[in-house]
């Protein structure tokens, strides 16, 4: 399924038919009723078994409960239960995804291969968590929340946001949004043995290598973001950072040819060095005759979402109303969880205090997490599970996960075949699969001549001080664009030059401390002009002129920054 979230492991067990079943040490167990009404009779069935009932978890229409032991077989089959669980961590899988009416579960089992594809192993899926490999997320930073915070979990890369140059502000999600996608990819928080709720996302073994360039109402201008590409390119086999999936759950309207676009040619250059790229295709919904670029590029895998219809079944499921349709030429290669995915909380945040209704209490009744609907959310699903494929097989190529991953996706029944690509992703059935050795795809080589301003498409960010929009063949320096230069030094993996990008000074030039995270990029005072000819160092960069009052008309919050997944829906 898809939709998603946060649940606790479901792998049932039963209710005693007679005494001589109460035996057994107690153990700690979910158990689910099918529905509302069958939820006191379950309970009785439960106290029957000589178990206790504890804590209610109106998420599932279930509770936690202590049962015997040997009364676990026979509590399956009694009257309204549903499943019987083991207590343990929530964990978010890319398999398998309820979304009950809003109260998102996620179903921690799973997918069965998929029969009649050619297999070489047997492989448990459960197991692998995404160890050693490194995850790069360009986004709105990541927050030290519970999950994110374990040493070695965030590597801060360089912070290319304006929020760089505030005191406090540096590498911290200010908007909430980097911190979502961040826990689905990678949120590691086990339950405890006190009974503490947990929650992990796809790839809990993972690390992230976070680069902020979005302040707090999302503003970021596309120089920001390709100047991001190319750091990560350039550092990509640094030591302890092994940078081998790039998630980008984001997109500009632009309408260039993908052939031409600098954003385009920067995703593909990082491709090409080895970095397997997963961008959402937009929430434009099924009028968009184009995916968002950079997802328009034919070579890195373009996500879109599916809806699961309130099932824990796949039967039913359909392309989500939002996610970005394309055309034949260019459109999702798959689907993934996108409907109602909830993920870490980011308190304080934009989106937290915009969007108060999206917050989701864990068992304890702590708002500890955070809904949002997007392909943005479906991007991470793919991102996390590349990183599980990556560790079961570290050489594989990206042509060759793509492959695995398209090859292995669950048809869509009757939907609009252009919507849905090759289906849905079944991570358990890539990771049976043959390596295909003659995986190699052979699109046309972009050349990254294109324009700058051609790849903003309508979303320009905003001087405070003057109001004067960045547009025009400049970076948010005001430095000039010059692509045939850049085009040859990002192929090669060398746009940077210490913590110069572009002809100025954007950052620091190594790590050089420990904050919340593991490692933290050092920065520098940006003293040089912006694009409208003011010093940064001025009031006009400082304080709060950054944050979301300050942004109107068509700043990156204004409605087009990543197909408006950004926008207010995606978290209502």
């Amino acid at each position: 399924m898809t939709g998603l979230a946060v649940v606790a492991a479901l792998a049932g067990t039963g209710v005693p038919a007679d005494a001589s079943s109460r035996t057994g040490p107690l153990v700690g167990v979910i158990v689910r009723a099918s529905s509302a009404a069958d939820l006191t009779r379950v309970q009785a069935a439960v106290r029957h078994s000589g178990g206790t009932v504890g804590r209610p978890l109106g998420l599932i229409s279930g509770f936690a409960a202590q049962v015997p032991s040997g009364a676990l077989p026979a509590l399956r089959a009694a009257g309204g239960v549903a499943e019987v669980s083991a207590d343990g961590a929530v964990r978010m899988k890319a398999d398998k995804w309820i979304d009950d009416g809003g109260k998102n579960i996620a179903v921690d089992t799973v997918k069965k291969a998929a029969g009649g594809k050619k297999k070489d192993q047997t492989v448990d899926t459960a197991s692998l968590t995404g160890a050693g490999i490194g995850v790069a997320l360009i986004d709105s930073g990541v927050a030290p929340v519970t999950g994110l915070n374990q040493p070695g979990k965030v590597i801060n890369g360089p912070d290319l946001s304006f929020e760089s140059q505030t005191p406090g502000l540096a590498d911290i999600d200010t908007y909430g949004h980097g911190t979502h996608m961040a826990g689905i990819i990678a949120g590691s928080d086990p339950a405890t043995s006190t009974g503490t709720p947990g929650f992990q996302g796809v790839a809990p073994g993972a690390h992230l290598i976070s680069l902020k360039v979005a302040a707090a109402d999302g503003a970021s201008d596309v120089s920001q973001v390709i100047a991001g590409i190319d750091w990560v390119v350039s550092h990509r086999n640094d030591p302890g950072l092994n940078i081998r999936v790039l998630n980008l759950s984001f997109g500009t309207d632009s309408s260039q040819d993908e052939k031409l676009d600098p954003l385009s040619y920067a995703v593909e250059a990082a491709w090409r060095n080895g970095i397997v790229v997963v961008v959402s295709v937009g929430n434009d919904g099924a009028s968009a005759t184009r995916v968002t670029m950079p997802a328009a590029n034919p070579y890195v895998i373009a996500v879109g979402a599916a809806d699961p219809n309130g099932t824990d079944v796949r039967t039913d499921d359909t392309v989500a109303t939002f996610s970005s349709r394309g055309n034949a030429t260019r459109h999702a290669d798959l689907l993934a969880a996108g409907r109602s995915v909830v993920s870490l909380r980011d308190p304080g945040s934009y989106i937290d205090v915009t969007y108060p209704g999206a917050r989701v209490a864990d068992a304890t009744g702590q708002q500890r997490f955070f809904r949002g609907s997007g392909t943005s959310q479906a991007a991470a699903v793919v991102s996390g599970s590349v990183a599980l494929l990556l560790q079961q097989r570290p050489g594989l190529t990206p042509d060759q996960v793509k492959s695995l991953l398209v090859q292995s996706a669950d048809p869509m029944t009757g939907a609009d075949p252009i919507a849905a690509g090759a289906g849905q992703l079944d991570i358990a059935g890539a990771a049976t699969l043959s390596v295909p050795m003659n995986a190699k795809q052979a699109y046309p080589v972009a050349t990254g001549l294109g324009s700058l301003e051609g790849a903003r498409g309508s979303a320009h960010v905003t001087d405070a001080g003057t109001g004067l929009l960045l547009t025009g063949e400049k970076d948010i320096f005001g430095a000039r664009w010059a692509p045939a230069t850049w085009t040859v030094a990002a192929k090669n993996g060398k746009a940077w030059t210490g913590g110069t990008w572009n002809g100025k000074v954007w950052t620091g030039s190594a790590f050089t401390g420990v904050s919340w995270a593991s490692r933290t990029w050092g920065t520098v005072t940006w003293s040089s002009l912006t694009w409208s000819g003011q010093s940064w160092m001025s009031g006009t960069w400082t304080g709060r002129s950054w944050a979301a009052g300050s942004w109107t008309g068509r700043s990156w919050a204004g409605g087009t920054w990543l197909g408006r997944s950004w926008a207010g829906r995606s978290w209502a």
